[in-house]
């Protein structure tokens, strides 16, 4: 995949979190203008390829399942990776792979795919599907040194960490995955809503405060608490985001959805840390 990619996630091999690569692809297609009919095809071969990483990459145990989105003005393109003795034809019979479907359904359904070793282990799945987009894409900023440490609650599949842009894709995409990582949260709808609320004030004023073409963002799902931290911001921006001053009456959202904030210096940008938790 060329250049930096459109939205790229890492999270655990675990089955919830194929859903949360479906929701990045909903938010993509939305921002691009894809048809349902594109979006179905996309999103099914992609699921089958994150399912193969979820249930043969590891042995049935936990690692890395590591996705990244593309528009090109030829269509899309997805790549699935793991870290862990991986997938390709001919090393495993088609019909041993999920549920007899998996390889069949990703060749049939992608114009090309490639699969290549990933260097000390694992398999890398590149697919690309023509599909004509409505709304073209300014290029994202560049993500070198963009990745998170994500706030550790001790278990590795309930970490998200994303990294998207340009802001049209972002507007797409985060609030959909925030929604469904409250949900996960065991969140009631009305904080749901909240937490939603939040992710679309944020990623609106997005072109005004990130210090690149891009926000990365992680997220710690506890049961009744998340913890997202998102960047990187330009210097003094985070904490203008709250208070009175704020613009377009921004700070008094935030401090009324949020259960708290620190801002934390990352080189010459910023991070912000919000507490969310279920209220009542």
């Amino acid at each position: 995949m060329s250049g930096s990619p459109n939205v790229r996630l890492r999270l655990s091999n675990r089955a919830e979190n194929v859903l949360l690569v479906r929701q990045a692809l909903s938010g993509l297609a939305e921002a691009v203008g894809l048809d349902a009919i594109a979006l179905n095809d996309i999103s099914t071969a992609v699921t089958e390829a994150c399912n193969n990483v979820v249930l043969h990459a590891y042995a049935g145990g936990e690692g890395p399942l590591e996705v990244e989105l593309s528009t090109t003005p030829e269509g899309v393109e997805a790549t699935v990776r793991d870290h862990g003795s991986g997938i390709k034809p001919g090393v495993q019979a088609a019909e041993e792979v999920s549920g007899g479907i998996g390889l069949p359904v990703i060749q049939a359904l992608s114009d090309s795919v490639e699969f290549h070793d990933v260097p000390g282990g694992g398999t890398e799945v590149a697919m690309h599907f023509e599909a004509a987009s409505t709304e073209p894409l300014d290029e994202p900023g560049s993500d070198e040194g963009a990745e998170l440490e994500a706030i550790e609650h001790g278990i590795p599949g309930d970490v998200t960490v994303m990294t998207v842009g340009p802001t049209a894709v972002a507007r797409g995409v985060v609030p959909r995955v925030l929604s469904t990582l409250a949900a996960r949260a065991y969140f009631s709808t009305d904080r749901i809503s909240d937490t939603q609320l939040l992710a679309d004030a944020l990623v609106a004023h997005a072109d005004d405060t990130s210090s690149a073409g891009h926000l990365s963002v992680g997220v710690s799902v506890a049961p009744r608490h998340l913890e997202i931290r998102i960047g990187p911001l330009q210097a003094g921006r985070a904490n203008a985001l709250f208070g009175e001053t704020a613009m377009d009456g921004l700070g008094p959202v935030l401090e009324r959805l949020t259960d708290g904030h620190e801002v934390s210096a990352s080189g010459s940008s910023e991070m912000l840390d919000l507490k969310l938790a279920q209220r009542g």
